[in-house]
């Protein structure tokens, strides 16, 4: 057995690999040990699902981890999240309603080659000093004593190792998870199978109407994450700097059964089916397909992620809910962030049992409250009014809170958390019921969105309040001041939740446009009334809030 290291990383993956670059950025002098199951490098085909990153993930990655420069020269840009709408114009991409940025966003993300990617990662690594064992299975881990204690096999032979900590990168393998018995199941069963083809697939190519062709500049189409939805499923095209394509089909089983599209020739004849334009691009291409892979009911929850005991567990061995909106790198990056935190406090001698406490009630806030923005909402997907809402809210709600705060690194301080979460009446749980309280929202305006709406280009950035969350997350506070800039952008986040409601209830009930509207126990189950305590019309966001609506 060689001397203890100061933490284990069991997994070499994107969650594992992150995390020992940002220990040892950290702290130059720690010594960690990665024990990866695979023997060679990862394929550079269909590795894993995960290319796409956004603003939270994408921050980690160029800034937290000093990944800027790899990621601009050796993976491509990505101009944002890109959806077709308009379901019943499934034969003219023209015709659709697409939403997505027109011009080159001001905070960047990449699409990345996950397989090229972890390889480029074990290198770098390796050269800042971390161990990495490939073809190194582990068989056990010991948690009980002062020095946890990893067994693990390389070509039937048996070695072990000793650490201050453990912490589990597994991926689904859950490592831990299972040897706790910590699993927890989610209701939440969506399934997914995706592959890679050879060559680049551009769409801006699917329609030879000029016009709509020039709405973007040649290029920025492609490099988009390209979304195409109906009830009950998304479709994805992912660019990869292979030049070659990501391509998905996720669903709700409720709608679209797995045994629909869980083979190749399946999943062609469920695009032949359900996107006929998808169908016609690809199926001369079918014999160009790499590889093929399908992951059933992925979302999963877990009891434990962090212990006084120091053990942690990291990326999709703890947390995972769902890859629409691209948030796969984003749970990793708050997930190290917490346990890098934890493991740097606990090796200088510092108590880390209240802030374990405190990141561990955070972490699954966070989680608790990103469940509803998937869960029982893929029967929306065909409804184009709603989906315009329900995206821009998200994306408002994402950079107005969450991305900001682990940007300016509000996660990992605990006064800051302790203002926004702890207090009573705190800014933070007003947040969470405002965002639960929108999704239930969109569930009761879908009942009544049955129009179908088509030929309409909607960039987020016409929307002010969408620009000004999304360039503010550069934005560098003090912690005094990153707290008062959340609770400002909670109080716009009511504002517009009050101004999508007004329009669903004028468009419904007939009721006026200047009620006081309480963003708290709106409902569109009965006529509303006026509240005299809620929020009065801001002229601004109205502006901002009819350019979403067709009605």
């Amino acid at each position: 057995m060689k001397k203890p290291y100061d933490v284990v990383i069991l997994g070499g993956g994107l969650a594992g690999l992150t995390l020992s670059l940002q220990l040892i950025k950290d702290k130059p002098s720690i010594s960690i040990l990665v024990l990866e199951k695979r023997s060679g490098n990862a394929p550079e085909a269909a590795h894993k699902v995960g290319e796409s990153t956004v603003e939270l993930g994408t921050h980690y990655l160029r800034e937290v981890l000093d990944l800027k420069g790899y990621l601009e020269e050796k993976q491509l840009p990505k101009h944002g999240l890109r959806f077709f709408l308009s379901p019943h114009q499934k034969e003219n991409i023209d015709k659709r309603v697409e939403l997505g940025p027109r011009e080159l966003l001001p905070v960047p993300s990449h699409q990345i080659d996950r397989g090229t990617f972890e390889n480029d990662l074990i290198e770098i690594v390796k050269s800042k000093g971390v161990e990495v064992v490939l073809g190194a299975k582990v068989t056990d881990v010991l948690l009980d004593a002062q020095e946890k204690k990893t067994s693990y096999t390389i070509d039937n032979q048996e070695y072990n190792s000793s650490s201050l900590w453990v912490v589990d990168a597994t991926g689904r393998n859950s490592f831990l998870k299972r040897k706790l018995k910590l699993k927890q199941d989610l209701d939440h069963g969506i399934s997914s199978a995706w592959f890679r083809i050879k060559g680049e697939i551009d769409v801006d190519s699917w329609s030879e109407n000029e016009d709509w062709s020039t709405y973007l500049e040649p290029g920025l189409r492609r490099l988009s994450t390209v979304h195409f939805m109906d009830a009950g499923y998304w479709v994805w095209f992912i660019p990869l700097a292979s030049g070659n394509t990501s391509v998905g089909i996720v669903a709700d089983p409720a709608i679209h059964p797995f045994d629909t599209y869980n083979k190749l020739d399946k999943a062609f004849d469920w695009f032949k089916a359900n996107e006929p334009i998808v169908y016609k691009n690809l199926i001369d291409k079918k014999e160009d397909v790499l590889d093929f892979k399908v992951l059933k009911h992925f979302a999963h929850s877990c009891e434990k992620l962090y212990s006084t005991e120091r053990w942690a567990i990291t990326g999709e061995s703890g947390l995972f809910l769902d890859p629409f909106y691209s948030p796969g790198t984003d749970f990793i990056a708050l997930n190290n962030a917490f346990v890098g935190d934890l493991i740097l406090r606990d090796l200088a001698g510092e108590d880390i049992h209240s802030r374990l406490k405190i990141f561990e009630r955070t972490h699954y806030s966070l989680f608790e409250n990103w469940i509803p923005i998937y869960q029982n909402k893929y029967k929306l997907w065909g409804k184009t009014q709603t989906m315009v809402l329900k995206i821009f809210w998200d994306w408002a709600v994402y950079w107005a809170v969450p991305t900001l705060l682990f940007t300016n690194k509000g996660y990992t301080d605990i006064l800051v958390l302790r203002d926004l979460f702890a207090k009573k009446d705190a800014v933070g749980e007003r947040f969470g019921r405002l965002s639960q309280q929108m999704q239930l929202l969109l569930l009761e305006w879908g009942e009544f969105d049955d129009k179908e709406f088509e030929n309409r280009y909607v960039d987020p950035f016409d929307i002010h309040f969408l620009q000004g969350f999304h360039t503010g997350i550069d934005e560098q506070h003090s912690p005094k001041e990153l707290v008062q800039k959340v609770k400002d952008n909670v109080l716009i986040l009511e504002h517009i939740a009050v101004e999508m409601f007004k329009l669903m209830s004028h468009k419904i009930y007939g009721t006026s446009m200047d009620i006081k509207v309480d963003p708290y126990s709106m409902s569109l189950a009965k006529k509303p009334t006026e509240v005299s305590k809620g929020l009065s019309t801001n002229l601004k966001i109205k502006g901002d809030v009819s350019k979403m609506w067709f009605y």
